[in-house]
Order: structure tokens, then sequence, then C-alpha cells
């Protein structure tokens, strides 16, 4: 990690501490950390700062239930047990997003029952809940929207999706806008509107060879699978709308905290400055850079030519074997912290204005409450 002239320390207590601050949300490419990193945050606001958290994972991995004792995470926060929470009065509570049962509640809460069951029943809803690109996204922002509206937290720690991009968690709701707003669906829309007509027979007696192309492409019992689609949700799609340009809006105040988690390489650390840069342009509120396993040798002071060195020494005087290893391997640690600083550098000299936390790579992975405490105090060191 570059030295603290480069960037400002990053003052994760403050965050976490700070009752004006309600949302965190952990991004970044995927693989770096960040359900870790949401989890120990979580817990450090429980534990040490005595908030009622809530921390919010879209991990498939379901590897923050285990490190929390719980057996399994589902779409309902559920309270975890056996943390340290006596002194600080905080409590914590946790949940995995299901997507096609997030959909599904907002179906049955913006419906009337009969309605929502034509809905559960077509099949082009089926499978848009449970596997369309994009879906996962915006049903994390819907999840987060519910969360914050119901006001039972002080804190929500959001883990965002693992997706090709980490960018697909804010640009869902304007991806939902296009498509609510798209030629295709208003052209969808037009049969429901005007009295019920089939969606087949009303694009053939309008558009004539279009309807033949639309049919040959994606067939007719897909098409009227999805005309019954839009037709069901048309009532809602003005719900959605509003809900996610709600939430949108909340990612954008002041009592959110986005923090980029990212490991020291290149591919990661080049995600973490494109999202930073889409931040700002979105006006969004920047926290810092939380830069995941780290290697920072323990002789900082002995550098890795100089190691060579008195190992090559040692070497031909012979007898000195096991030392001579450790010289070779603290060598290789330090070129290798080296390395990781400059590709850090590139974050840093991009936004040196970004607070910045450096975490040392733990010698196992995380899988209890103790490890993500760890993970908690290293993120807090300044």
């Amino acid at each position: 990690m570059p030295s603290e002239d480069a960037a400002p320390p990053l003052d994760v207590d403050q965050i976490l501490a700070d009752p004006g601050v309600r949302i965190v949300v952990c991004c970044g490419a995927g693989g770096v950390g960040k359900t870790t990193t949401a989890a120990a945050l979580a817990l450090r606001a429980a534990e040490r700062h005595g908030r009622r958290t809530v921390v919010l994972t879209i991990d498939p991995a379901r590897r923050l239930a285990q490190s929390l004792g719980l057996i399994e995470l589902d779409n309902t926060p559920r309270q975890v047990k056996g943390i340290d929470v006596e002194a600080s009065g905080g409590e914590l509570h946790a949940m995995m997003l299901d997507m096609k049962r997030t959909f599904d509640d907002v179906v049955l809460q913006h419906t009337d029952p009969a309605k929502a069951a034509e809905i559960f029943a077509n099949p082009f809803y089926q499978a848009m809940s449970s596997t369309f690109a994009g879906t996962q996204e915006y049903m994390a922002m819907e999840k987060l929207g519910q969360l914050h509206a119901r006001g039972e937290w002080d804190l929500i720690v959001v883990d965002t999706p693992p997706s090709r991009s980490a960018l697909d968690f804010l640009d869902a709701p304007a991806r939902l806008s296009r498509f609510l707003d798209g030629r295709m669906l208003r052209l969808l829309l037009a049969p429901a509107r005007s009295g019920g007509r089939s969606m087949f027979s009303f694009v053939t007696a309008s558009f004539g060879m279009f309807s033949k192309v639309v049919q040959k492409v994606i067939g007719a019992q897909l098409l009227t699978d999805l005309s019954g689609f839009v037709a069901a949700l048309d009532s809602m799609f003005g719900g959605f709308r509003q809900r996610a340009e709600q939430t949108y809006r909340i990612l954008q105040a002041r009592e959110t905290a986005f923090l980029l988690v990212a490991a020291p390489e290149p591919d990661a650390v080049r995600e973490a400055a494109y999202f930073a840069g889409r931040l700002r342009s979105e006006r969004m509120p920047l926290a810092g850079l939380v830069l995941n396993r780290v290697h920072e040798p323990a002789a900082p002071q002995l550098g890795a030519a100089d190691s060579l060195a008195a190992a090559e020494r040692l070497a031909a005087e012979g007898g000195h074997e096991g030392t001579v290893e450790v010289l070779r391997a603290h060598a290789a640690l330090a070129q290798q912290a080296v390395r990781e600083q400059r590709v850090a550098a590139r974050f840093t000299e991009a936004f040196p204005t970004v607070p910045a936390v450096s975490v040392t790579a733990q010698p196992a992975d995380v899988h209890d409450v103790d490890g993500l405490r760890t993970i908690g105090e290293a993120i807090s060191r300044r």
C-alpha cells in the first residue's frame, strides 16, 4: 500500500458510529472479499458501536451464514446470537437475497390475489424472476428499499451482487426504466390497453409482416406468454420505476456511504477506479477504499536485494540452510509487497483524496465470528 502521504487514512469507526449514516454499501469486483468485509463491518457496528444492524448479502457461496454461526440465511433477517453486545446494546441481523422470493413479494404487495396467481403461473414471469440478467441486481435494490422503509435498523450493510461488473447494481434502476419505456414493451402493452385483443391478432392486424418475423424469431407461444406477462404487470410498472428511482436517490443521500473493496491485483484495482469514477459522476458518497489481502514483510526495513545477497553469502559459506530459506522467503515477500504497492498506486494516484486502508492477508479463510472481528479490527486500524 502506498504511504499515508498518497491518500488520507480511512476512519471506518467514524462511519460506523455516525448515526447519520444508515447505509453502507460494499462494492467492487468479484472475489475481493466484499462478503467478508460487509459481515465484519456489520459485526463491528453492533458490538463496538451499539447499532441495531442488518447485513444483506447476495453471495451464493453462503459463507456469511457460516461465519456468523447460522445454519442458513434466507430472505428474512435473522438475528445473530452469541456475539458480544451486552455492553454496547447493539444487535446484528443477517439475510441473504432470494431474488425470486423478493419479486414474488413485490407482486403480492401490489396486486390482488387473483392477479398475483395469474402472474405467478405465467411462464415468462417464472423465467424472468429466476434467471433473467439484471433481475438479481434490481431485486437487491428493491430489498434495500424495503429494509430502509421499514426503519427497524440503525444501519444497513449491503454486500453487492457478484456480477460481471459491480456497476450492474447501480445501473439496475436505469435499465428497468429503459425496459419499461421501450418501444417493444409499449407495443406489447397496446393490446391490453385496447380492449383485450390477443397480442398475436393485434400485431398481425397492425403490422403484417413484422408479426411473422417476431413469431419466427421468438415463437408464438413465447410471444403469447410475454404478452400475458406484460398485461398482468401493467398496473405495477409505475410502482417498479418509482421505487427504483427512490432507492437511487437514497444511494445519493448523505445517509449512505460507499466503500470500495479491492485486492492489490490489476483487474480489481481497475474495477475499483472505474466504480469510483461512476460514483463521482452520479454524485454518490464514496467514503473510501478497503484494500484487502495486502502482504507485508515482517522486517520491512530489510529490502529484497539485501535479503537475497545475504542468503547467497550464507549459502556459499554452508551450514545455514534454514537461515538461507528464511532470507529467500523474505525477499520473495518483499518483492510481492512492492508489486502490490505499485498496483494500488494506480488507484490512489487517480483518486488522491479518497481515504484508504489496507488489510493484511490472513493465513486462512474467515469462517467464524472471531475471524470477522479480526478483519473488523484490521479495517478500523488507522
